[in-house]
């Protein structure tokens, strides 16, 4: 197992990801632009790095938690880099949510650099990485997966190679889809059920194990109701994915209508002000007529 991991990344993703490692016995070694990021990771118990290059030196194996291809691609082959740093044959594993042509153009540029590539995008946020119980999606080569393996047991309790280098990525832009689709359905039906009088909090109790059960209404019905709006995720960040999926879609001619006004929806929630906040913030769209949206 691999006992030193460098960290580039430690955002809210990152730094659960980076606080689980520590839990779990793993060094951490730590680089993000922000310091404050860097600071509350040093005290959890991580080493503070100045650089991408200097957290990757002594280590075999880099996660990446960045928002997107550009990011990714400056933490790995900008100034100060993990390219500049890192040993022939280390270990990228990229837990980023990026496209995944892009992600296969960075991982042959990374090769001919000597380095190894595995995308391992997540499902199931902070939270989950916190408590070990990720969903995970890998692509890449057989051998490197299962090193990869080695760490990221310990952030998930699913994991599944889906391919080659990109199918990782592809893998989630589809669990994206589920998932906007999924949170538009559950806020429009928790808006109904609160115009109709039903007791809101007995309906994902009501519908447990029945065909319209899932992770999003026993956990967001209950937030779209009450309006808790706590951060696990963002809507900005959502918009990005769904884009991505249509741009996949466009590229593999798939019809794709619902992800498309879901999307939209999305992206009319971003640009109202609220792209940073948490998915649970839908509700505000789903505002009765006689109350403002977005207010």
């Amino acid at each position: 197992m691999t006992s030193v991991v460098a960290l580039i990344g430690a955002g809210a993703m990152g730094g659960a990801i980076g606080t689980r490692m520590l839990e779990t016995g793993i060094s951490v070694r730590v680089f993000d632009p922000d310091t404050s990021k860097v600071a509350a990771m040093v005290d959890r118990g991580a080493t503070a790095c100045t650089s991408a290059a200097d957290a990757v030196a002594p280590c075999n194996c880099v996660i990446t938690s960045l928002n997107s291809p550009q990011i990714v691609e400056a933490a790995i082959f900008g100034r100060a880099g993990v390219a500049e740093g890192a040993r022939a044959g280390s270990l990228v594993i990229d837990m980023s949510s990026i496209d995944p042509d892009a992600t296969r153009s960075l991982a042959t540029r990374a090769q001919s650099r000597g380095l190894r590539w595995v995308d391992s995008p997540l499902s199931g946020g902070a939270p989950k990485a916190l408590a070990g119980k990720l969903t995970l999606m890998l692509g890449g080569d057989a051998e490197d997966v299962a090193e990869a393996c080695g760490i990221l047991e310990h952030l998930a309790d699913t994991i599944t190679h889906m391919g080659p280098v990109g199918t990782g990525q592809t893998t989630k832009l589809i669990n994206q889809v589920l998932c906007g689709l999924g949170f538009l359905a559950v806020a429009e039906a928790t808006q109904l059920a609160l115009d109709a009088g039903v007791d809101v909090e007995k309906v994902p109790f009501a519908l447990k194990g029945g065909r319209a059960d899932s992770a999003i209404l026993q956990e967001y019905m209950p937030r779209f109701a009450t309006r808790d709006y706590r951060r696990t995720g963002r809507i900005d960040n959502m918009v990005k994915d769904l884009d991505g999926a249509r741009d996949l879609a466009r590229r593999t001619q798939t019809s794709m209508p619902l992800t498309a006004a879901c999307a939209e929806i999305h992206r009319m929630m971003a640009a109202a002000g609220l792209g940073g906040e948490d998915q649970a913030a839908l509700m505000e769209f789903f505002k009765g007529p006689d109350r403002e949206r977005f207010q």
